[in-house]
Formats: C-alpha cells, sequence, structure tokens
C-alpha cells in the first residue's frame, strides 16, 4: 500500500470509529472508496502525455479570466444601452438569456469542453489536448469586418483593456507548446 493510500485509509478509519454508524462515516466511507478507485484507475501502460494536463488547465484558466473580462465588458455595454442591472441574479438570468449575451457561448461551450476533458475518466491524448488549442485558437480571431463572435469579440478588445490583457494572456497559453 502505498503512503497517500495508507494515509488515507489511516485518515478515514480515525473518522469512521468517530462517527461509528452515522451517515458522515457512510459517507466517509463512499469518499473513501472513490477516491480509491480514482487513483487506481491511472493506467501505467496508457500514460497521458507529460504536461498536457497541466497545459489544459493552464487553457481552462485563461479562457476563464477571458470569459469574466468579456462578460463584465459587456455588463457595462448593456446597462450603457439600458440601464443598471438590478441584482446578480438579473445578471445571470441576462446573461444566460439575453440576446444581448449569446454571442459568448461559444467560449462558454469551449470552456465546458475543455472542463469534461479535464474531468474525464479517460486519459488525456496529445491529438485531444491539441484540438482543443486548436479549437481555441481559432476561435480567439477577433474580425471588424466578421459576423457572430468574430465580430462582437472585435469590438469588446476595441472597448475594455481587461479584454485585451485577457486575450493576450489566452494567446500566450494557446502558443504555448509545454
Amino acid at each position: 500500500m502505498c503512503s497517500l493510500k495508507k494515509w488515507v485509509y489511516i485518515h478515514n478509519a480515525h473518522w469512521r470509529k468517530f462517527f461509528a454508524h452515522d451517515f458522515v462515516a457512510n459517507l466517509l466511507d463512499e469518499l473513501y472508496v472513490a477516491r480509491m478507485v480514482k487513483m487506481d484507475t491511472t493506467d501505467s501502460s496508457n500514460p497521458e502525455p507529460l504536461g498536457s494536463r497541466e497545459r489544459l488547465t493552464a487553457l481552462r484558466e485563461a479562457l476563464l479570466y477571458l470569459h469574466k473580462a468579456l462578460l463584465e465588458s459587456e455588463r457595462v455595454s448593456y446597462e450603457a444601452s439600458f440601464g443598471q442591472i438590478s441584482s446578480p441574479y438579473h445578471f445571470l438570468h441576462l446573461a444566460t438569456n439575453d440576446p444581448w449575451f449569446a454571442w459568448l457561448s461559444p467560449v462558454t461551450q469551449l470552456i465546458a469542453t475543455v472542463d469534461e476533458t479535464l474531468d474525464a475518466k479517460e486519459p488525456l491524448t496529445a491529438a485531444g489536448v491539441e484540438s482543443l488549442f486548436k479549437q481555441a485558437g481559432t476561435l480567439l480571431v477577433a474580425t471588424a469586418d466578421g459576423e457572430g463572435f468574430s465580430r462582437h469579440y472585435d469590438e469588446a478588445l476595441q472597448r475594455s483593456p481587461d479584454v485585451i490583457l485577457a486575450h493576450a494572456a489566452a494567446a500566450k497559453v494557446i502558443r504555448s507548446k509545454n
């Protein structure tokens, strides 16, 4: 038994004694089993490419930073046109349902795809990681004469320095090879 598994087993055994026949004890047992299953599912014959998980995590973080900057920029623009948004809940509703914010959905979908890939039980593949990086690079092209996302993205870059900084950070991650 490796030292981490031994520590987890001893740690959980202590809590099982403390919460014997209790809901929390059952929950801890389930968490222990889930943790051990996750630890044991790493197949040494099919390892992930070195650094791929870190690269994909860096891409995720850069996309989240960019998405936040884009949302904030759109919020300011929306409020200039329609007045102040009354609450965070109202903003959430607008961000998810209002056509004003609909152009952001490709970024949201890409982030969700990256999250699903990182959380998948299967190991990452070099081709899968490169495909996500290629999608991000293709998506984050701003054109003033374009349509849909690229045009709105260009407008956001023109009006917000925070979007420019977030774009630069994402572009740096996308260009990185390790």
